[in-house]
């Protein structure tokens, strides 16, 4: 894994987080109730304070919307915010695709409706912000593990430190204050030292060089949050799996889908028998983050390598049902042709005498022969 590309996958992940992040369960109708509809790519919810350095997210993602265009700002901020966590060492994300994106800036959502990581009373401001959107203790909990990927700079989110012994020499710009180690892995790590920085005191917490937001805090400090945050420092697969299941549903709040179910990258079912099901499945999708990695972006991480491109039709969702739009297209062009909803075409002359010239010159190359 390129480290340039590894440097990325907190900044990556926020991204999509941030967009899906202001869903309001509340609020019925769409775009007005937020959440993944790809708003974040315009000026007035990126100026949003917690939004502080996405724009460098956007310019990694942005080569990648250019080059195709068929596919829409929100999957691919979750596309690449799930991809992200996978190719860091965490768990595959069931995700499902086909967001419709906003048009314009008047239709992003207000600001304060994400979470802050310095409020009076965390553990509320926690609940307050994630039962908005329809999430639990247990998937708070869970979703918080991702910081075990990143760091804070304080000249980006007003936290952290300028500089530790873990991130002085980098990898990438060097700098800011991460909350563990090992801080480009997607593992347990986070629940493990938010453990151990929560049962010494607070000087000896500071001289750890990691990191410790009041939001993080709580986590062992609620009696709720605590049962979870204990069992994912104890358990790494626990924690993978209840990740996972918080992420998907988290990148999916709010989303207005097309197809309305959505459809999956790794759906290859259809009715055909398995060879003829094995020659057309479409093909799994390159990794985001590779294609991530030949954009040039202000935030540094050193200059990209040159990874397999982003294939379009990888996106493709191969055999699935088609739009309404795409029915009635069909349906125009077969009416052109003299069919009808209700008949087959009588006959159609043209395909039979092409079947005919194509059976003589079948049997004028074997003749030859």
């Amino acid at each position: 894994m390129p480290m340039a590309v590894a440097t990325s996958f907190a900044l990556i992940v926020r991204l999509g987080w941030h967009d899906s992040g202001t869903y309001d369960k509340n609020i019925e109708e769409w775009p007005q109730r937020g959440g993944a509809d790809g708003s974040l790519r315009f000026e007035p919810e990126l100026k949003h304070g917690a939004n502080a350095g996405l724009i460098n997210a956007l310019k990694l993602i942005q080569p990648i919307k250019d080059k195709y265009p068929g596919i829409s700002y929100a999957d691919l901020f979750q596309l690449a915010s799930a991809t992200a966590i996978e190719e860091a060492g965490g768990p595959k994300i069931p995700m499902k695709y086909g967001r419709v994106d906003v048009t314009e800036p008047e239709q992003c959502p207000p600001e304060g409706r994400l979470p802050d990581a310095g409020p009076r009373d965390p553990a509320g401001h926690l609940r307050e912000v994630f039962y908005r959107m329809g999430l639990d203790d247990k998937e708070i909990v869970a979703l918080s593990g991702a910081h075990t990927l990143g760091r804070a700079r304080p000249d980006r989110s007003g936290w952290g430190k300028p500089e530790t012994k873990y991130t002085k020499d980098g990898p990438g710009e060097p700098g800011g204050q991460s909350w563990t180690v090992e801080w480009l892995k997607f593992d347990n790590s986070y629940f493990k030292d938010m453990k151990f920085l929560s049962q010494i005191p607070l000087e000896e917490q500071k001289e750890q060089d990691l990191l410790v937001l009041p939001t993080d805090a709580a986590l062992f400090e609620d009696p709720s949050f605590k049962v979870y945050a204990e069992k994912y420092a104890e358990d790494q697969e626990a924690f993978f799996k209840d990740y996972a299941e918080a992420h998907a549903k988290l990148s999916d709040l709010g989303a207005k889908f097309d197809p309305p179910e959505g459809f999956s990258l790794d759906d290859v079912t259809s009715d055909e028998p398995a060879d003829e099901k094995k020659e057309e499945a479409a093909p799994t999708p390159e990794p985001v983050a590779a294609a991530v990695a030949t954009a040039t972006a202000d935030d540094n991480n050193g200059a990209a390598p040159q990874p397999e491109p982003f294939s379009a039709a990888k996106y493709s969702y191969g055999k699935r049902e088609l739009s309404d739009s795409m029915k009635q297209k069909i349906r125009a062009e077969y009416e052109g042709f003299g069919g009808s909803p209700d008949k087959p075409m009588q006959s159609n002359y043209f395909l039979n005498i092409m079947i005919l010239i194509a059976g003589l010159a079948f049997l004028t190359s074997l003749v030859g022969n």
